[in-house]
């Protein structure tokens, strides 16, 4: 009997878990002929999240937890839960019912139909038109730049062969952007298109903070633009710079006596320099984090406790 891993990352959702539990358990319970398991991976909440996760524990030995010590980021924790399934698939599926719980039997389908990758792809969402059409412009320009042809309004919603995580094991990457290696392996995958709901409960977790950190770790990893435009910029401002002092220095010796360049150019040339300049220190700076955050090969997260797992977990 094929067995169907389902991975829940939350994080301050005691409104949602004994909803969402009820609903995937709801589906899982449909199929016939698949064993399940559901794991749940708590980031450190702060709410009652921990006491539900362990109480639906108790109700069916099927559910599993992993309550991390701190929280470890929003890419980390769910990937180190997809690296402790044993089903012979897995699906990655958010606690705020933003990706839809009845696309599981879907998933599966497609996944007997031969596909090792089943995503999700946002076709239209509920949510704020503007950030959508931010997210629209930022998954636009990662695919334009980018090395590997990304996936755009891929969140990492979907079905994952055993095959794939096995590969993800042996990866070692202390800092994963699952989006972008789901592109980069290039297994067969299928792209079922959605239009995302608005959450069932609570509120959105995500600031500028999280948003920008979850930007740049795409683009630091799958683009090399923003090393090659300081390049660019550098070459374009010196060329300029070395017009304009050329045409300044023929119109002064021209009309010496009337040519009055003032100090305006200058000033504006030095706030425009300096402005480029720390522009471009920071995209260095981004990537020579990601560096260092891959040199250190610090844990994916520590685990303060696990329920209902009988074997080892992963290492």
């Amino acid at each position: 009997m094929k067995k169907i891993s389902v991975v829940v990352p939350c994080y301050n959702e005691e409104e949602n878990i004994e909803n969402i539990c009820m609903a995937i358990t709801k589906e899982l319970e449909k199929l016939n002929n698949y064993d399940y398991e559901m794991i749940f991976i708590d980031n450190d909440s702060k709410d009652k999240t921990k006491e539900l996760i362990e109480k639906q524990c108790n109700k069916n030995k099927k559910i599993k937890a992993i309550f991390n010590a701190r929280n470890f980021g929003q890419f980390n924790s769910p990937y180190y839960a997809m690296l402790n399934s044993t089903g012979d698939c897995t699906i990655l599926i958010c606690a705020d019912f933003q990706d839809p719980v009845e696309m599981i039997p879907q998933f599966i389908k497609e996944w007997e139909n031969g596909y090792k990758i089943v995503i999700g792809i946002k076709k239209d969402s509920q949510e704020s038109k503007i950030m959508y059409f931010f997210r629209s412009c930022y998954y636009k320009i990662i695919k334009k730049f980018s090395n590997i042809e990304q996936i755009e309004h891929f969140t990492g919603f979907g079905l994952y062969d055993k095959q794939f995580i096995d590969i993800l094991r042996n990866l070692d990457d202390s800092t994963p952007y699952l989006r972008g290696i789901v592109a980069e392996l290039g297994f067969k995958r299928k792209e079922i298109p959605y239009k995302q709901p608005n959450r069932k409960a609570g509120k959105t977790h995500n600031n500028f903070y999280t948003l920008y950190d979850a930007a740049m770790l795409g683009f630091t990893s799958y683009t090399k633009i923003g090393l090659r435009l300081a390049t660019f910029f550098g070459m374009i401002v010196g060329i300029l710079s070395f017009i304009i002092g050329l045409v300044y220095l023929v119109l002064k010796l021209i009309y010496w006596d009337r040519f009055v360049a003032g100090m305006a150019p200058i000033i504006i040339g030095i706030f425009f320099l300096g402005a480029l300049q720390l522009l471009f220190i920071g995209f260095l700076g981004e990537y020579i984090l990601s560096i260092n955050q891959k040199v250190m090969k610090r844990p994916l997260v520590i685990e303060e406790k696990r329920i209902n797992f009988k074997e080892d977990k992963y290492s």
